[in-house]
Order: C-alpha cells, then sequence, then structure tokens
C-alpha cells in the first residue's frame, strides 16, 4: 500500500506534463478562385512595419498576419497579361494586445494604371477583429498560440470576403473574369474548366473603345447557387461560394 501511495502522485504529475502541445494547420487559401486584373504585371508589396511591441507576438503566431496575407494575395491576384500594370500594397497586417483585448487589423490597397496612363483605378479594403486575451498572456504560452492563430484566420475571412466587394464596387472594369488564370507572365491560375467561372475573353483595357464580346451560349449546367448568407452575392465566378459554408 504504502508503495503505491508513494508512486501515485508521480504517475500523476506525469500525466499532467504529457499533454501534447497544440498544432495549427497551415493557412492555405489557394482554393479560392483568383481575381484576374486587365494588367500585364501585377505587384504585392508589403508596406506594413511592426512596432517593436509587436515582435513576440508575431514571433509565436503560428500563422503571421503579414505573411498568411501576402501568401494569399500573391496567389489570388493575377495578371491577365493585357497592357497596364498594378501594384497590390498592404498597409497594415497587425496584431497587438493592448487593455487585455487582442485587436487585429487589415488593409489592402489597390492602384492600377493602363498602360497609356490615361486610366488608372484604385480600390481599398479594410477589415478589424477585437477579442479578449486570454488569462495566460505568455506569447510562448499554448493559450496564446492558439488565440492569435484564430484571431488570424477570423482577419483572413473578412478580408477575403471585404477586398472582393471593394473591387466590384470601385473597379470592377479592371477585372477580367474566365474560366482560365491570367494568360500573362508570372501567372499562376487556379480556376479550371470546371471552376464554374464565367464563361467570357478578357475584356479591352479601361477607357478604351474595344466592345465586349458576345456572351457565350448556354451550356445547360447550371449556375452554382450561393447560399451561404455569411456571403454577399458579388463578383460572380469568384466572392459568393469561395469561402464555403460558414464557419460554425
Amino acid at each position: 500500500m504504502k508503495k503505491f501511495l508513494f508512486f501515485a502522485p508521480a504517475l500523476a504529475l506525469a500525466g499532467c506534463s504529457s499533454a501534447p502541445p497544440p498544432s495549427f494547420a497551415p493557412l492555405n487559401y489557394s482554393y479560392l478562385r483568383p481575381i484576374i486584373f486587365k494588367v500585364a504585371t501585377l505587384n504585392v508589396v508589403n508596406n506594413y512595419t511592426p512596432a517593436p511591441g509587436e515582435a513576440a507576438l508575431i514571433a509565436n503566431n503560428p500563422a503571421p498576419p503579414e505573411a498568411t496575407l501576402e501568401a494569399m494575395l500573391k496567389n489570388r491576384m493575377q495578371p491577365s497579361g493585357q497592357p497596364g500594370t498594378g501594384t497590390i500594397t498592404i498597409q497594415n497586417a497587425s496584431i497587438i494586445e493592448t487593455g487585455g483585448n487582442l485587436v487585429g487589423q487589415m488593409v489592402v490597397d489597390i492602384n492600377l494604371t493602363s498602360a497609356d496612363g490615361r486610366s488608372s483605378g484604385y480600390a481599398e479594403a479594410s477589415v478589424s477583429r477585437s477579442e479578449a486575451a486570454p488569462d495566460n498572456d505568455d506569447p510562448t504560452s499554448a493559450d496564446m498560440q492558439t488565440a492569435l492563430y484564430g484571431m488570424t484566420k477570423k482577419l483572413m475571412t473578412a478580408i477575403n470576403v471585404q477586398l472582393p466587394y471593394e473591387i466590384a464596387h470601385n473597379i470592377p472594369s479592371w477585372v477580367s473574369w474566365t474560366n482560365q488564370g491570367g494568360v500573362g507572365a508570372g501567372t499562376s491560375g487556379s480556376a479550371g474548366a470546371d471552376a464554374g467561372g464565367i464563361q467570357a475573353a478578357p475584356l479591352g483595357a479601361p477607357g478604351s473603345s474595344s466592345a465586349a464580346p458576345a456572351a457565350p451560349a448556354a451550356t445547360g449546367t447550371a449556375t452554382p447557387v450561393n447560399n451561404n448568407l455569411a456571403v454577399p452575392n458579388y463578383l460572380p465566378g469568384a466572392g459568393p461560394a469561395a469561402l464555403g459554408s460558414p464557419a460554425q
């Protein structure tokens, strides 16, 4: 009996210390349909400089907001190969702890210019989220890492809705919808023939006199219906069905 009582606490301590650390799946948004702009080159620039106090949170975030946002933009925003240039700039991609809360923000702007410089387009998307920080606010703790990962995920979900919305309302004439990815150099299109994109050839650059091509004949395939109430019906072929079912 004495031996049993002696080893019991040791076994209890061993059980407490054997809990595995949390694991976090990479946040990958390559499943989203690309947004193709009527430009030949499209650069993604990170213009955000974190404050010194953010370093510990960034280092311990399983999905750092800057890197996650930049990877999504480079994959999803694509050039069509038509004359013109574009720059997509990350102005903010931060998560800070203030007043006992985690506060996150993402700001992205898009600047497009035609080859002759006579036409230009601009859109900006901004999203923010705030929630209570965990009681254990040590950046290296599992609780804080889980909270940081969750905040990045919420910000990315929001920006992937807000950015297409701003594009549709501010620079729709600069977007070229096809069933293929961009045809320009450096394009990594992921929307194939079965992706449900609009069947249309790229239009002329904004401000040109090119007429829109005739609509293709119906194929008999029903257009997917957006039943996701969390995603508004805009930007055909990219917005409504892009994010799937709302998070539970």
